[in-house]
C-alpha cells in the first residue's frame, strides 16, 4: 500500500518575495534619503528584482558566484539581495565603514567579479578597484546626483543600476537549485581577532526567519511598518529583509542617514510601529527628541542588539519614546538571533537577553566544555546549536563545532529558573589578577545601573605583581558630575573588595566598533 508523501518545497529564500509580491503587493518598501523617501510596493521590487536576475546573467554571475554588496539599506539594496539569491547567486555584505585593506582581503576570499555599491562612496570603490583586480563590474545604485567612480582601468565597466535593467534586465526563473545551497556571507566584526566568514545557506536563512515571527520574538505582522536601523552587512540585517517579506509588514529602510532627526521624521512619516538596531542609535533618538521637544507616538516596540545596555539607559528608552523594548543576544554565526526577551515580558531588565525560539539550543560549560550539571542559576560557557548557527567557516575545513555539534561562543552567561539568558562577559575579556578570575560584565553591569552614566567598560592594565588590574571606563551622561568615590561606592559591597577598579578614566564619548558595541581592543590599547 503506498503510505502516501507530502509535496516537496525547498525551503528558498526567493518564496518570501514571491508571498509579499501576490498577498501584499501594494504594501510598501520605503528608502530614506536627503531628497526625501523612495518607495514601491512588494508586487513591484519582486518584479525588478526578477529582471535584476537576468541583468547578473548577463554579466556572467551563476549559482554559486558570489555577488559583493558595499551598501547601505535601501530598496536598491534588497533588490540585489532577492536578484541574487533568487538564482542561487550568493549575497556577499561589505561593510563600507571597513577599511580598504580589509575590504580587498574579504573580496580577494570571496572571489567577487561584480560589486554593487550605494552613492557617495566613490573613493572607497576606487580604492577597491586599484586593489581588487577580480572585479570586472561596478553597480552604482541610483541616487540623483550621484557621482560615478572613475574606473581604474579598461577592465572594470561601471554601471547605473538603471541603465543595466534597461539594457539587460530580463526576468529569470527562481528557485530549482537544493535548499542547502549557498544564499549569504558575510564576515564577522573582527573586533576579537580576525575575521571569518559565515555562510548562510536558503534553508537556515528560511528556518531563522521562522524563528522571528513568533509572537514571543519579534512577532511582526503585517498591520506593523518596521524600521530597520540594523545595516543589512551587519549580521545578516537580523534577517528582517526575509522576515518583512514573509509578515507582509511595511518597511522602512534609512539608508545611510541614521541620526536622530532623520529617523525621527521616518518614523512620524511611515508611522513606524517597530524599530531595530543597536542602542547608541536609538540614544541619537532620544537625545533629538528631548532637544526638540518632539515624540514618535506610532513607535510601540524596539529591539536591542548588539552589547548590553544600562538598565538606565534602557529605562530611558521606555520613558522618553514610549515603548517597550526588548532585549536580545545573538552572533553573526547564529544568522544572528540567538535569544529574544518578549514584548510582554514582566520582569524587564537590561542584564537578561531573554529565551531562544524553537530552532535554537543552548548549552553551559566549565571552562574544560564539561556541561554543568545545573545548567539554571549557574554561570558557564554558552555553547549554541541549532537550524541557523554556523558549522564551518567560508573557506576552513575544520569544524566550528564540537563532535556533538555545539559551537562555542565565546561568551560567560547565566540562565535563570525561567529560562532567561543573562551574558555575564566574554571569556577573552576576563581579568586575571593574582591567578584569579575578574569578571568585567558584573561590574559594568553595576556602574551601568546609574542614571548618570551613559555607557561604561572595564579593561585590564598590565599590574606588576597581580598580573592584571582592573580599569573603569565611563561615559557619563551631560552634566552628571559623578566622583570616583560614588562610582565605588556602588560597587563595595555588591563585589569582592579586590574586584575594585584600581583606576577610574572618564571619556567624553565612548569608542564604539563598526558594528556599534563598545571597541574594547581600542579601550585596551589606550587604557591597558
Amino acid at each position: 500500500m503506498n503510505p502516501g508523501s507530502m509535496q516537496p518545497y525547498a525551503l528558498t529564500l526567493d518564496k518570501f518575495i514571491d508571498h509579499a509580491a501576490k498577498w501584499h503587493g501594494a504594501t510598501e518598501v520605503v528608502t530614506g534619503g536627503d531628497g526625501g523617501s523612495e518607495r514601491i510596493g512588494y508586487a513591484a521590487l519582486r518584479e525588478r528584482a526578477n529582471r535584476l536576475s537576468g541583468a547578473f546573467a548577463t554579466l556572467g554571475l551563476k549559482a554559486g558566484d558570489n555577488l559583493a554588496t558595499l551598501a547601505w539599506n535601501s530598496q536598491a539594496h534588497m533588490e540585489c539581495w532577492y536578484g541574487a539569491m533568487g538564482t542561487g547567486i550568493v549575497c556577499h555584505t561589505l561593510n563600507p565603514r571597513l577599511a580598504p585593506a580589509h575590504l580587498a582581503a574579504m573580496i580577494h576570499q570571496a572571489g567577487n567579479r561584480v560589486l554593487a555599491v550605494s552613492p557617495g562612496l566613490g573613493p572607497l570603490v576606487e580604492d577597491l578597484l586599484a586593489r581588487c583586480p577580480s572585479i570586472e563590474h561596478v553597480i552604482l545604485f541610483d541616487e540623483p546626483g550621484a557621482a560615478m567612480p572613475a574606473p581604474v582601468s579598461d577592465r572594470v565597466r561601471v554601471w547605473r543600476l538603471e541603465e543595466l535593467l534597461a539594457e539587460h534586465g530580463t526576468p529569470m526563473a527562481w528557485g530549482g537549485f537544493d535548499e542547502n545551497a549557498p544564499a549569504g556571507l558575510c564576515f564577522t566584526s573582527g573586533t576579537t581577532g580576525a575575521p571569518k566568514g559565515v555562510t548562510y545557506t536558503h534553508r537556515s536563512n528560511y528556518l531563522h526567519t521562522m524563528h522571528l515571527l513568533p509572537a514571543d520574538v519579534i512577532g511582526i505582522t503585517a498591520r506593523d511598518a518596521v524600521l530597520v536601523a540594523v545595516p543589512m552587512f551587519h549580521a545578516n540585517g537580523w534577517g528582517f529583509a526575509f522576515a518583512g517579506p514573509a509578515a507582509g509588514a511595511k518597511l522602512v529602510l534609512p539608508g545611510r542617514n541614521q541620526d536622530g532627526a532623520s529617523l525621527a521624521r521616518l518614523i512620524n512619516d511611515e508611522g513606524v510601529t517597530v524599530a531595530a538596531g543597536v542602542a547608541t542609535v536609538w540614544l541619537g533618538l532620544v537625545d533629538h527628541l528631548e532637544k526638540t521637544g518632539g515624540a514618535v507616538p506610532s513607535l510601540q516596540r524596539i529591539l536591542l542588539g548588539g552589547s548590553s545596555v544600562p538598565q538606565a539607559l534602557m529605562d530611558r528608552f521606555e520613558q522618553r519614546l514610549g515603548v517597550t523594548v526588548q532585549t536580545s543576544w545573538g552572533m553573526t554565526e547564529l544568522s544572528p538571533v540567538g535569544t529574544v526577551t518578549p514584548a510582554n515580558a514582566t520582569d524587564r531588565q537590561s542584564s537578561k537577553s531573554g529565551t531562544p525560539p524553537m530552532g535554537v539550543d543552548l548549552r553551559l560549560t566549565d571552562e574544560a566544555g564539561v556541561p554543568l550539571p545545573d545548567q539554571r542559576g549557574a554561570e558557564g560557557r554558552l555553547w549554541v546549536r541549532g537550524a541557523s548557527a554556523v558549522e564551518r567557516y567560508f573557506g576552513q575545513d575544520a569544524a566550528a563545532t564540537d563532535a556533538e555539534g555545539w559551537f562555542d561562543t565565546g561568551d560567560l552567561a547565566r540562565i535563570d529558573a525561567d529560562g532567561n539568558l543573562s551574558i555575564t562577559g566574554r571569556a577573552k575579556d576576563l581579568i586575571k589578577s593574582g591567578g584569579e578570575w575578574i569578571n568585567p560584565g558584573e561590574i559594568e553591569a553595576i556602574v551601568g545601573a546609574l542614571p548618570e552614566v551613559a555607557l561604561v567598560a572595564v579593561v585590564g592594565r598590565a599590574h606588576p605583581r597581580w598580573g592584571e588590574r582592573p580599569v573603569l571606563v565611563v561615559e557619563e551622561r551631560q552634566g552628571a558630575g559623578l566622583t570616583d568615590e560614588t562610582l565605588l561606592d556602588a560597587l563595595r559591597g555588591r563585589i569582592a573588595s579586590w574586584w575594585l577598579p584600581d583606576a577610574i578614566v572618564r571619556v567624553p564619548a565612548m569608542p564604539l566598533a563598526l558594528t556599534g558595541k563598545i571597541d574594547k581592543m581600542r579601550l585596551r590599547a589606550e587604557h591597558g
